[in-house]
């Protein structure tokens, strides 16, 4: 720190670009970053190394970081703000994972928004700590390669990081061949290019490298050096310096975390108040129309009051034009009375006349009656007679065709029909086959039924494979590198950054002969 800028070695061209980074990186970001300036930096610094692919994420843990970086920067996700298209401009992912798939801008943010959506609620210190958290667990996180080369010359890469130093192949960054935790290194030195690493165990052979330049060796010492210290001293209880730092990170995130409370009870209170407002203006707009239609109601009233009473007044006239009509009338009857009874004299003579004229019809209804019972008689003995001829030729009849008729139903009976008994053979036969026909109809629909059944049942399972593997179907294979096959590789045999650590302790003796 006592040194001038331009003593160290930095380009001379103008102008310089220097990049504020973290040097050595924490196990456990949420433990051990407690200033949140410091959090907020290491996270810009972790968030540009994934983004560079300095880091190597798979897909799926990279859309789930940028959700967590959306959050950070935008806070919770409000769906009339955050419209589509509102995170065109950012960049989120590796192009390593967007050139991976068939999958446009648009579907990427689609998925992005949907984990987005749900991380509601958090502050953008907690979402950049949550972004870490999973950064973390990443095997190249935190990660210094160096090319080196072993006794024999084999091409080897040297990696140190906060859990020790771990010996890769070149064309394998993921995972380490053999790993040196700090805890099982005793000593660690340099002559020249030359580089030994001396374990605990004194039963294991000292392991020794070659390093390109002597400036790189200088460097490797001091991550050494400063990663060692710093795990040993996460291993012993904080200095009361870092206890106070860490006790005023814990009253201040409590501040803040009421500060957020407060706030998070107005916003509700001022939402609540909100929508009464809302409330309150939909129920005045809807006395408003209430009013509005009874007035309404009203002017169609009194309209029809005014029909009604016009109405009522012609009724009235009416009434007095019939009364007036009546009193004619009445007038006029007894004037007919008046005239009735000049006629009445005349009255009683045509009466006479109609008795006469009555007494001379009945007589002659009399006489055509005596005539009309003569002509019955005269018809029923008519009627007699021809009966009496019909049995007579009857009987003539039967007695001269009794021989012959006999004849003539013998001959009709030996003619009756054989083959009623066929058709009803034939009858059964096809009831049988239509018995038949059914059950098939019924065992067909019974199968197509089992068919649509199972079906369902199989797409239903594709729907769920379908959801399981939604971005894995838009994988181009030929476009994975070498570190996506292997930490395919990785992930189906179980290994992560942390067992595959432990591993080599079971095998540390056999690296030695790399």
């Amino acid at each position: 720190m006592d040194k001038k800028v331009l003593d160290h070695d930095v380009p001379t061209e103008e102008p310089v670009t220097f990049h504020f980074l973290a040097k050595f990186y924490p196990e456990n970001a949420e433990e051990e970053l407690v200033q949140e300036i410091t959090q907020h930096l290491f996270f810009l610094q972790v968030k540009k190394q994934i983004l560079d692919e300095k880091i190597y994420c798979p897909p799926e843990a990279s859309v789930l970081l940028a959700s967590y970086a959306v959050q950070a920067k935008y806070g919770d996700y409000d769906p009339n703000v955050h419209k589509r298209g509102f995170l065109a401009q950012e960049e989120l992912l590796p192009k390593r994972v967007i050139n991976l798939y068939q999958m446009t801008p648009e579907m990427w943010e689609e998925r992005i928004t949907a984990w987005y959506a749900e991380h509601r609620g958090r502050a953008r210190d907690e979402a950049e700590m949550e972004y870490l958290k999973i950064a973390q667990d990443l095997e190249m996180y935190g990660v210094n390669y160096f090319a080196i080369r072993n006794k024999k010359g084999t091409e080897l890469l040297l990696g140190v990081d906060a859990l020790g130093l771990h010996i890769y192949d070149p064309d394998n960054r993921l995972t380490p061949k053999i790993s040196f935790p700090w805890n099982e290194i005793r000593n660690i030195s340099y002559s020249d290019k030359e580089f030994t690493i001396k374990p605990l165990d004194k039963k294991i052979d000292v392991f020794k490298f070659n390093s390109s330049k002597l400036r790189v060796n200088k460097l490797i010492l001091q991550l050494c050096i400063g990663n060692h210290d710093l795990f040993m001293r996460r291993r012993k209880a904080d200095s009361l310096e870092v206890q106070q730092m860490k006790a005023q990170a814990r009253e201040e995130k409590a501040r803040k975390q009421m500060e957020r409370q407060r706030l998070a009870r107005e916003k509700k209170m001022r939402e609540e108040a909100e929508r009464t407002r809302d409330e309150l203006e939909r129920r005045l707009m809807q006395l408003k129309e209430e009013a509005t239609m009874a007035n309404e109601a009203l002017m169609r009233s009194e309209e029809t009051a005014d029909l009604l009473a016009e109405k009522a007044q012609i009724t009235e006239e009416e009434a007095k034009l019939l009364a007036q009509k009546a009193a004619e009338a009445e007038q006029e009857m007894q004037r007919i009375k008046a005239t009735a009874i000049r006629t009445e004299e005349e009255k009683r003579l045509m009466e006479q006349k109609v008795l006469e004229a009555e007494m001379l019809a009945l007589k002659m209804a009399e006489e055509s009656e005596r005539r009309a019972k003569e002509a019955d008689q005269l018809k029923q003995d008519l009627q007699e007679a021809r009966e009496s001829e019909r049995r007579a030729k009857q009987k003539l009849l039967e007695i001269t065709s009794k021989s012959s008729y006999t004849q003539s139903m013998n001959s009709s009976t030996t003619a009756l029909p054989t083959d009623l008994p066929s058709f009803n053979l034939i009858n059964e036969s096809l009831s049988f086959d239509f018995k038949d026909t059914d059950m098939k109809r019924l065992s067909m629909e019974i199968e197509k039924e089992k068919v649509e059944y199972m079906e369902k049942s199989k797409h239903l399972q594709e729907q769920l494979n379908e959801l399981k593997t939604e971005i894995e179907a838009l994988k181009l294979k030929e476009r994975e590198t070498a570190l996506d096959i292997l930490h395919n590789e990785n992930a189906s045999r179980g290994n992560s950054k942390h067992n595959t650590i432990k591993k080599p302790q079971a095998q540390g003796r056999r690296p030695i002969c790399i």
